[in-house]
C-alpha cells in the first residue's frame, strides 16, 4: 500500500471514529441521566430520616432498610398495602380489558368497511392528541351524574378506553392478520367472532401485549384522574397516596423514608412487566416492517 493510500484511508477513518465516539459519549451520558435518581432512589431507602437530611446518602453507615420497609407497611394502619393492592387492580385488570377492547377495535377499523370509517378513525387520532388532564374534569361531571364520584369505578372505567391503544390495533392488524387467512376462515364456516378470537387474536398475540406494557404503565403512572375523582384514602391508587404522605411530610417528617421506600416499590412491578414481557414487546414493534 502506497503512502498515499495510507494517508487517504486513514483520514477516512477518522471522522468515522470520531462520530463513533461522541455517540458513545451522547448514549453515556443518557444512561447515566437515567440511572442516576435510580441509583439515588436504592440509596436512599435504606437510609434513616437523619441520614436523608444529610450528606451521608453514599456511605454505608445508617444503613435501615429493613426497618424503613416494616415502617411503610405500618405506617397509617397499613394504608400502603391497600394503595399497593388498588394499583395493582387498576392497572393490571384495567390493561388487560383496555388492551382486548383497543386491539379488538383496531381490528375491526382494519377488516371491515362500514359508513364513515376513516372519517372516525380520524376522531381516533385527533383524541390521542388531547392530554387526559383536559378529560379529568369532564370526566368528573360524569361520574358525578352517574353517581360514581369517589368509587371504584370512578376512576377504572375511564381507563378502559384509550384512542392511542386502538391505532395500534388498527397498525398491528394490518401487519399480524392476513385477509387471506380470515378468508380461509369463513370458508370453512367461522363466524366472525370465532375468526377473529380462533384465529385473528392468536395472530394479535404480540401487538396485544405491547398494548397491554403501554396501557399499564399509563394507568400505574396515573395521579390526575384519581385525584379528581377519589377523596377515600382507602381507594387510593400508589401514585396519589405517595402523593399525600409527601405532602404530610412537611409537617412530620417521619414520613420522608416511607415516602422514599414506597416509590422504590412502586417502580417494581413496571420493571419486571417489561422484563418479563420485552420479547413480545420488541416484536410488538416491529410489526408491518417486513413483508
Amino acid at each position: 500500500m502506497s503512502a498515499s493510500t495510507a494517508t487517504r484511508t486513514a483520514s477516512a477513518l477518522r471522522p468515522r471514529l470520531l462520530g463513533r465516539s461522541v455517540v458513545n459519549l451522547v448514549v453515556f451520558v443518557s444512561v447515566l441521566y437515567t440511572l442516576l435518581p435510580v441509583l439515588w432512589l436504592v440509596l436512599a431507602s435504606a437510609k434513616n430520616r437523619d441520614a436523608l437530611f444529610s450528606s451521608n446518602i453514599l456511605s454505608l453507615s445508617d444503613f435501615s432498610f429493613v426497618q424503613n420497609m416494616k415502617d411503610l407497611f405500618a405506617m397509617d394502619g397499613g394504608l400502603y398495602g391497600r394503595w399497593y393492592g388498588n394499583s395493582l387492580l387498576y392497572a393490571v385488570l384495567g390493561a388487560a380489558l383496555g388492551s382486548l377492547i383497543s386491539v379488538a377495535c383496531g381490528y375491526a377499523f382494519d377488516k371491515y368497511r362500514f359508513a364513515h370509517k376513516e372519517k372516525l378513525f380520524g376522531l381516533v387520532l385527533a383524541a390521542v392528541m388531547v392530554p387526559q388532564t383536559v378529560l379529568a374534569l369532564p370526566l368528573y361531571l360524569m361520574a358525578s351524574g352517574a353517581g360514581l364520584v369517589n368509587t371504584f369505578w370512578a376512576v377504572f372505567i375511564p381507563v378502559l378506553f384509550n384512542p392511542f391503544g386502538v391505532y395500534l390495533g388498527r397498525i398491528f392488524s394490518q401487519g399480524y392478520v392476513p385477509d387471506e387467512v380470515l378468508e380461509a376462515a369463513r370458508m370453512d364456516g367461522a363466524s366472525e367472532l370465532a375468526a377473529y378470537f380462533r384465529v385473528a387474536l392468536r395472530m394479535l398475540g404480540p401487538g396485544l401485549v405491547t398494548v397491554f406494557l403501554f396501557q399499564l404503565t399509563a394507568i400505574w403512572n396515573n395521579f390526575f384522574l384519581p385525584m379528581v375523582m377519589l377523596s377515600d384514602q382507602d381507594l387510593y391508587p400508589v401514585s396519589l397516596g405517595l402523593y399525600s404522605w409527601n405532602s404530610a411530610a412537611s409537617v412530620s417528617p417521619e414520613y420522608y423514608p416511607v415516602v422514599i421506600m414506597g416509590s422504590l416499590l412502586a417502580v417494581l412491578p413496571l420493571i419486571l412487566a417489561f422484563a418479563l414481557l420485552q420479547r413480545f414487546w420488541r416484536s410488538g414493534l416491529t410489526a408491518g416492517a417486513v413483508k
